[in-house]
């Protein structure tokens, strides 16, 4: 009902604009998906993760697109040590640093499509539930589960609803980075 009202709230400023001849820029639904172009470059192992979190974030929201190599919102990389995390420099833009270390020792998906919920605008949520993605590494090692839950895709939803992304976005107040989601690695031999 929300969406359906949304969109004729939109053709009436539309039409009421043109009559007066004011052009609109980009009138379109709230509901229209807003594409972030993601860069998995740096990453070369992690290349089919990322695109399965992807598709992962896509059928979890109704407005939100992630693309394979299109742009640069965000960038994924591939690290040796320090812990995975993320960098958000304005909603949906970012970079994401995966650890090899620790994505021998927790399911790398869930890892990936958690630090992508950063960038999307989520915060950590430490209280150890698996059913949370964003619980993180406090939901320990057996946990695999790569889903955000319904609230947490409805919180990212929501958050997109009319943004524009970009790096022309005015919401920038600085990096916020997302560090210790998940323990520290134990010792592991070097790989490679």
């Amino acid at each position: 009902m929300t969406s359906r009202i949304s969109r004729l709230l939109v053709a009436f400023v539309a039409t009421t604009g043109a009559t007066l001849g004011i052009t609109l820029a980009n009138p379109s639904p709230a509901s229209a998906a807003m594409t972030i172009c993601y860069n998995t470059s740096q990453a070369p192992s992690y290349v089919s993760i990322a695109n399965q979190a992807a598709s992962i974030w896509n059928n979890a929201t109704s407005n939100l697109t992630l693309s394979a190599n299109c742009g640069t919102n965000l960038r994924i990389y591939q690290i040796t040590g320090g812990g995975s995390y993320a960098v958000r420099t304005s909603l949906g833009n970012g970079r994401v640093y995966i650890d090899t270390r620790q994505a021998a020792q927790y399911s790398p998906l869930r890892i990936m499509t958690h630090e992508i919920g950063h960038i999307l605008g989520l915060p950590d949520n430490y209280n150890g539930n698996c059913s949370l993605l964003m619980s993180g590494g406090s939901a320990g090692t057996s946990c695999t589960n790569p889903y955000p839950s319904s609230g947490e895709a409805s919180q990212v939803t929501r958050l997109f609803a009319g943004t524009r992304v970009g790096p022309e976005r005015a919401d920038n107040t600085g990096d916020q980075v997302f560090r210790d989601s998940w323990p520290a690695t134990t010792m592991l031999a070097p790989i490679g």
